[in-house]
C-alpha cells in the first residue's frame, strides 16, 4: 500500500532548467507520482525530448521556452502555465547557469561575466518566486516554493565566487520566504546538489585530473545524478512535507562530510 500523502494526483507543478538534469530530475518523479508538469527551458529541441518523456507517464505535461533571466518572459510564462494547467501548487526554481572560468582568479572576472550569472542564477529566481507568490498568495490554496542552490553556498569555490554568491543568495532567499509566505500555507525549501553529472558539469567530469582528484573524495563513489533528486521533490511536492519549511537539503553523496 501506498502512502498517500506522497501520492500528487491533482496538483501541478512547475519547474525551470526542467528539460534536462537534475530539474527533469525533478519533473520526472513528480510526473510518475501523479503530478501534471510544466517545465520551462531555452532549448527547444530539449524542450521536446523531455516533454515526450514526462507525457509517457499519462498525465497533463507542457514544455515552454523561457529564459527567466528576462522579467518579461517569467510573467508571461507563469501567466501561461496557470493558463494551460489552472493553477500552479509547487515551484521549482532550478534554471541556472555556471561560471564560465574564464579569468585565472577574482581579481580578472569581468563584470560582464558576474552580470551573466547574476541574471539568471539570482535574478532569475527572484522573477520566478515573485509570480509564484502572488499567485499562491491570490489562490489562498497554500503552495510549495523549492530552489536548487549548490554546495557551492556553502563551501569555498575558487574562481566561482560569482556562482557561490547566487547561491548562498538564493538559500537566504528561501529562508526569507519560508517565513514571509507562512501566513499563506506556503513552504520553502532548498536543494543543495554536490557533484552530479548534468549538461553543465560534462565538461568539468571529462577532465580526467578533476575526477581522479575529486570522485574518490564522494563517500558514495560515484557522481549523482537528476534521478537521485526524484525522492525530495516528491516530498516537498506532496502533503507529506506541510509543516516543513525553511530547510536545506544537501543530496551529494556525503561528499561535504568526508
Amino acid at each position: 500500500m501506498s502512502y498517500e500523502p506522497f501520492d500528487l494526483s491533482g496538483k501541478v507543478a512547475l519547474v525551470t532548467g526542467g528539460n534536462s538534469g537534475i530539474g527533469l530530475g525533478f519533473a520526472d518523479a513528480m510526473a510518475r507520482a501523479g503530478a501534471d508538469v510544466c517545465i520551462w527551458g531555452t532549448n527547444e529541441e530539449k524542450n521536446a525530448n523531455a516533454l515526450a518523456q514526462l507525457q509517457a507517464h499519462g498525465g497533463k505535461a507542457a514544455a515552454m521556452r523561457c529564459n527567466v533571466a528576462s522579467e518579461e518572459e517569467v510573467e508571461a510564462s507563469f501567466a501561461e502555465a496557470v493558463k494551460q494547467f489552472g493553477k500552479v501548487d509547487s515551484c521549482f526554481a532550478n534554471a541556472g547557469v555556471s561560471g564560465r572560468g574564464e579569468h585565472s582568479s577574482f581579481i580578472e572576472m569581468t563584470s560582464e561575466e558576474w552580470r551573466r550569472v547574476m541574471s539568471v542564477n539570482l535574478d532569475g529566481a527572484f522573477f520566478t518566486f515573485r509570480a509564484a507568490c502572488r499567485h499562491m498568495a491570490e489562490a489562498g490554496n497554500g503552495g510549495r516554493l523549492v530552489g536548487t542552490a549548490s554546495l557551492a553556498a556553502i563551501e569555498g569555490a575558487p574562481r566561482s565566487e560569482h556562482y557561490a554568491a547566487t547561491k548562498g543568495g538564493l538559500i537566504s532567499m528561501i529562508l526569507s520566504l519560508a517565513v514571509g509566505m507562512a501566513r499563506h500555507g506556503v513552504t520553502a525549501n532548498a536543494v543543495l546538489p554536490g557533484w552530479i553529472e548534468t549538461p553543465m558539469t560534462d565538461r568539468t567530469f571529462a577532465w580526467d585530473k578533476f575526477a581522479a582528484a575529486v570522485k574518490p573524495r564522494i563517500p558514495s563513489r560515484r557522481w549523482g545524478t537528476g534521478e537521485d533528486f526524484g525522492g525530495v521533490a516528491v516530498y516537498l511536492a506532496s502533503d507529506a512535507s506541510s509543516y516543513h519549511s525553511g530547510d536545506t537539503f544537501v543530496i551529494d553523496g556525503a561528499y561535504n562530510k568526508f
